[in-house]
């Protein structure tokens, strides 16, 4: 039954902007050369160490969500980071100056009471050449609160903070656009109605028919990631 309605997501592109996000990671990844030293900041659960398997590969994460949180927005229910290898304060990591081929940031900014903090740890961190691969949030609920504090990382936010610390961008693309996060969140609210208690949740199937509908005759129109999109994904170079 899970796999149907995986299946059935990934038809629809429920999950779109997880499913785009970890395509383009891999791709990047997998075009690092072998034998780099890689820190993976904010690893949560090591989901993108096997992306990394030709690197030499160092995880940190500051280790204090557990799965539940203060139960406000969304949670995981469990959350295992008993493999972290640098349990720190991601602004202030244990390893010498320019000690670092690649940092890896992914989905993690918005969980930084302070990310400007944690790049100007990354500039020095990485040697000059590295490779500094982010991806953020442009539009994103509450999860995993309380250790939630931002959103909304537009393309202009890396193309000012970035270039200051001596970073020179490489690639900089949208994940998705309006139309595609206004698809996947209408897709949701039938889910999101049940979650609420909401007594007329049998109305919310008939809308995302509609939508279904209209993304269907819609089909790859012109792109509206100058107004709105999942997030960006960045690849930066330290001069």
């Amino acid at each position: 039954m899970q796999k149907i309605k995986i299946m059935i997501k990934r038809l629809l592109n429920v999950n779109y902007n997880e499913e785009q996000r970890g395509v383009w990671l891999a791709q990047t990844l997998v075009a690092v050369p072998s034998g780099l030293r890689i820190l993976d900041a904010g690893a949560g659960e090591l989901r993108n160490k096997s992306l990394c398997s030709h690197l030499i590969y160092l995880s940190q994460d500051a280790c204090q969500y557990e799965g539940t949180g203060d139960a406000k927005g969304l949670h995981t229910g469990t959350w295992d980071t008993s493999k972290i290898d640098l349990v720190c304060d991601i602004a202030n990591i244990p390893e010498p100056k320019a000690s670092f081929d690649v940092i890896l940031c992914s989905e993690v900014f918005e969980h930084l009471p302070d990310a400007l903090k944690a790049l100007d740890e990354f500039a020095r961190l990485l040697k000059p050449g590295g490779k500094l691969i982010l991806t953020a949030p442009f539009s994103s609920f509450v999860h995993f609160a309380p250790y939630h504090y931002a959103t909304g990382f537009s393309r202009y936010w890396y193309e000012h903070h970035l270039p200051i610390r001596d970073f020179e961008i490489q690639e900089l693309v949208p994940n998705g656009d309006w139309f595609s996060f206004i698809k996947q969140e209408i897709l949701r609210l039938p889910s999101m109605a049940r979650r609420y208690g909401d007594w007329c949740w049998p109305l919310a199937y008939l809308s995302a028919g509609i939508v279904l509908i209209y993304f269907s005759l819609r089909g790859k129109s012109k792109m509206a990631d100058d107004l709105a999109c999942f997030g960006w994904h960045c690849i930066a170079i330290k001069k």
